[in-house]
């Protein structure tokens, strides 16, 4: 049976894992979900010249999943989005792309939580592509690397603090975490902060499954063989 394949840029397992664990209740619509790490990949994604350097690749490791039935790259900066949707006719999403999009249906005014404050001006190029600029109430760094994402002593009062603040100074109604490897701090973010709370990689692979089902594609027919 064809899977919806999830590739994490990064070299980091325990990113992948935790992605793993943050999309396992989407396995209920019947679609097998594969995670998959780039070994080639950085040990976390925090600059613009990481991430394109992941782009060549991680089309190489697509090209080598002949089962596919779509792709999410879960890495919010989605690198290589559109080279993979010149690659195959199957859906491909990114995370930052759905998490926006979802945002976007639950409120008005969105907030993001960056890692480090060097990912924000790229989190701004793409809402400035996305044209949604308006809508963006505030994006605030942690000052944690991916990798600190992984020890909740470091993460888990860091991101309520600053869900706050995208809150109560910001004006944020919905909050986005903006990295996969926050997935783990959703449901503590939604407590603390009483709003919705996007996990990025639910997102994508909620939109990928729909797509998958409902035979929708980047390109006007999808062809039988990616």
């Amino acid at each position: 049976m064809s899977a919806l394949i999830v590739i994490n840029p990064n070299s980091s397992q325990t990113v992948t894992d935790g992605i793993d664990a943050a999309v396992d209740p989407l396995r209920a619509f019947g679609v097998p979900i594969r995670c998959l790490t780039l070994a080639e990949g950085p040990p976390g994604i925090e600059s613009q010249m990481q991430a394109d350097l992941t782009i060549a690749p991680m089309l190489k490791l697509a090209a080598a999943q002949t089962d596919a039935a779509g792709y999410v790259i879960a890495c919010f900066g989605d690198p290589g989005l559109h080279a993979l949707r010149d690659q195959t006719s199957r859906p491909v999403v990114g995370i930052q792309e759905a998490a926006v999009m979802t945002a976007l249906t639950l409120a008005q005014r969105f907030g993001v939580i960056a890692i480090l404050p060097a990912s924000i001006p790229r989190h701004l190029r793409a809402f400035g592509a996305m044209g949604v600029l308006d809508r963006l109430a505030g994006d605030r760094a942690l000052g944690l690397g991916v990798t600190d994402l992984a020890d909740p002593a470091k993460s888990r009062d860091a991101m309520i603090a600053t869900g706050l603040r995208l809150r109560d100074e910001d004006g944020a109604n919905v909050l986005i975490m903006g990295c996969a490897g926050m997935a783990q701090y959703r449901q503590s973010l939604v407590d603390a902060t009483g709003l919705p709370v996007v996990e990025p990689t639910q997102a994508a692979v909620s939109m990928a499954l729909g797509h998958i089902q409902l035979n929708l594609s980047h390109t006007q027919k999808r062809a039988t063989h990616a």
